[in-house]
């Protein structure tokens, strides 16, 4: 029987335990004989990130993936701090790795010791492993004293001598700041890679690299392919010893070209999409080619699509696939992604595209039981007019099958202010929402200039304007969805983390549209991120806000920081006390500026954590804490919530 209660009271059967449960992200996998492998992050365990199988014959028993290594063994790059691609495989099952705890490049494999194929050295660090010609590839980042650190692709013997003798090491190609990608071409010839500089950032200009591999498997001299000032470009893959298929936003999107060794480019089922996305961890894919010559690919304008393409003829693939997909390990026909979909929680999927209804099967999920889809909210994609253009966004409303609000009350929002910023929300289901929106909370996901998913154009609104656009686009998507009569316009809020975070204390000091907000690890201070951050973002605010220290006035102008009479509405400041890039500094300058001024608010330090939250017991106690938050806030009663107890007084607004 459905009972009629406040929005935000009620009773909800998903626990903030069982969000942490489903926070183990996998990625998309790879084939090993006849099993498929792949990373896991287990929020049990102290967030480590584990090689998982699942072999043919415990998949058809239906038994739990095995961990090939037990812990304290954590699969996990530091290269840019944000890692990525840091394990491979080989087709008899050796695990070749990055170990968390000390950087260096292992093999191990199922009840095989690992033994490490990198010299003991607290300066490097490794990701983007592939490998290839009896060689393993990665991109190596030393931080050797310099301002950058030094970086190149380096080949690392399988045999275990570089364990030791680090002159075993084979430095392959180097001449840029940054560099990923490595791929060799099918004739061991050559090597494509993708290399950019500072002050760019991969999404703002990158060039696809092409050099000859001489007789010590080292490149002398190389030539730029495609790409430069203006165009970026992504995953390259070999088709052929003289063709390499990549993405490119030469035309505004990024779309797939076809390039050979002359640099002649042939653009391939051109669309107005992107398949392709900001390259904050290594490795990631955005398309697979088959032997066949068919590709698959994601396509996102907004929410994701799989299509397969086939000369000029496309097709999208039958699937509840639509936010965050990248493309894993191909075999024949077979293709491994990762994703989720309006109505199906995230996981690992494989499907076979020669299927007579190639129908994605899960191989892996993110929960190990997921609730019943009418708790689950459908994402509605909208878009709001605002100062600067218009702004997208996707709206969970209010979902509970047992519950309905009296008649003529609207709910509370909780508006997302994603990373990145050029990060993207794309309309999955997600546990993390459907926490809030089973007790009657609704969520708005906000794409604000300067996201990805929507062409360049619309990612560069932000350059120049960091601080500004966002701030204004989430305000424009709260009035909005308050104009619409979908949410009461004075119970709003708004959450994000590390940029999401600065956008959320943007729009606090701007005005007084949001009743409250939550600040995860959140940039408060220009000056102090651009002096203290790691280098791959050492000079990213040079097109977000402008150079340092020629424009240190707008940077000062810019950060919340400088405007502590502004805070004026209740907060709660998350942090990790061991985060390398937004310090515990500024958000406790920020709680400090509540406290000075009597504001309620709460200040919670998680020991341990870095930037962003990876330990269940972190994100048990940030999700009830937000939950008891915004119900003080907004005057509504979690039902069974543990109260979050604030400091300062709670104002009428």
């Amino acid at each position: 029987m459905t009972q009629t209660l406040p929005y935000g009271s009620w009773p909800s059967p998903l626990s903030a335990r069982d969000v942490a449960a489903g926070s183990r992200p996998v990625d998309a996998g790879r084939y090993v004989g006849d099993d498929i492998w792949w990373l896991e992050r287990l929020p049990a365990e102290n967030g480590r990130s584990a090689v998982r199988r699942l072999t043919a014959d415990a998949a058809a028993r239906g038994d739990e993936p095995e961990t090939v290594l037990p812990a304290p063994w954590d699969v996990r790059s530091r290269v840019h701090e944000y890692g990525g691609a840091a394990w491979t495989t080989d087709a008899t099952g050796s695990l070749f790795f990055v170990h968390g705890g000390d950087q260096r490049v292992w093999r191990g494999g199922v009840g095989v010791e690992p033994v490490p194929l990198t010299p003991e050295d607290p300066r490097a660090r490794y990701a983007d492993l592939v490998l290839a010609a009896g060689r393993l590839l990665a991109v190596r980042e030393v931080h050797a004293g310099a301002p950058v650190p030094r970086r190149d692709i380096v080949a690392i013997p399988l045999d275990g001598s570089g364990g030791t003798d680090p002159a075993r090491l084979t430095s392959v190609v180097a001449g840029s700041d940054f560099l990923a990608a490595p791929r060799v071409s099918p004739d061991g010839r050559r090597l494509a890679w993708i290399a950019w500089d500072h002050p760019d950032m991969p999404w703002d200009a990158s060039e696809l690299r092409v050099g000859d591999l001489d007789a010590l498997g080292s490149v002398e001299s190389w030539r730029t392919l495609a790409g430069g000032p203006g165009v970026s470009v992504l995953q390259p893959e070999w088709v052929s010893d003289r063709e390499i298929l990549h993405s490119s936003d030469r035309t505004g999107r990024w779309n797939l070209d076809r390039t050979d060794l002359d640099g002649r480019s042939v653009a391939v089922a051109p669309a107005d999409a992107d398949t392709g996305g900001p390259l904050w961890n290594l490795g990631a894919r955005w398309f697979a080619p088959l032997a066949d010559g068919r590709v698959l690919a994601v396509r996102t304008d907004g929410a994701d699509v799989l299509v397969v393409i086939d000369g000029d003829d496309l097709r999208g693939l039958p699937a509840d696939a639509s936010s965050r997909l990248l493309l894993g390990d191909v075999r024949g026909t077979r293709v491994l992604f990762s994703g989720s979909g309006s109505s199906t929680l995230g996981g690992l999927w494989e499907v076979d595209l020669d299927d007579a209804a190639p129908v994605p099967r899960l191989v892996r999920g993110t929960v190990d039981e997921s609730p019943d889809a009418a708790w689950l909210p459908v994402a509605q994609e909208l878009t709001f007019d605002g100062a600067h253009g218009p702004v997208h966004a996707f709206a969970y409303p209010p979902t509970n099958p047992d519950a309905a609000a009296p008649d003529g009350e609207l709910p509370p929002y909780l508006l997302l202010a994603h990373g990145g910023p050029t990060a993207h929300a794309s309309g999955g289901a997600a546990m993390d929402v459907a926490f809030f929106t089973s007790r009657g909370i609704g969520v708005l996901d906000v794409n604000y200039g300067g996201s990805t998913g929507y062409g360049r154009a619309y990612r560069e609104r932000l350059r120049g304007q960091w601080g500004v656009v966002d701030r204004d686009d989430m305000i424009a998507a709260a009035a909005g969805i308050a104009a619409a009569g979908v949410a009461d316009a004075d119970r709003l809020a708004i959450r994000g983390g590390s940029a999401g975070g600065w956008t959320v204390l943007c729009a606090l000091t701007a005005g007084d549209v949001f009743a409250a907000g939550i600040s995860r690890y959140g940039v408060a201070d220009l000056r102090a991120l651009a002096a203290d951050t790691h280098d791959f973002e050492a000079r990213y605010l040079d097109g977000l806000v402008g150079p340092y220290p020629e424009a240190e006035a707008v940077y000062v102008e810019r950060s919340p920081l400088t405007h502590l009479d502004r805070f004026t509405t209740p907060m709660l400041i998350e942090q990790g006390t061991e985060d390398p890039v937004v310090p515990p500094a500024q958000s406790e300058a920020v709680r400090d500026a509540l406290a000075a001024r009597g504001v309620a608010h709460a200040y919670l330090a998680f020991e341990g954590e870095s930037h962003g939250f990876r330990r269940a017991e972190t994100i048990v106690a940030s999700l009830e804490a937000e939950l008891s938050f915004l119900g003080q806030v907004l005057d509504f009663s979690p039902a069974g919530a543990p109260v979050l107890p604030l400091e300062g007084e709670l104002r009428d607004r």
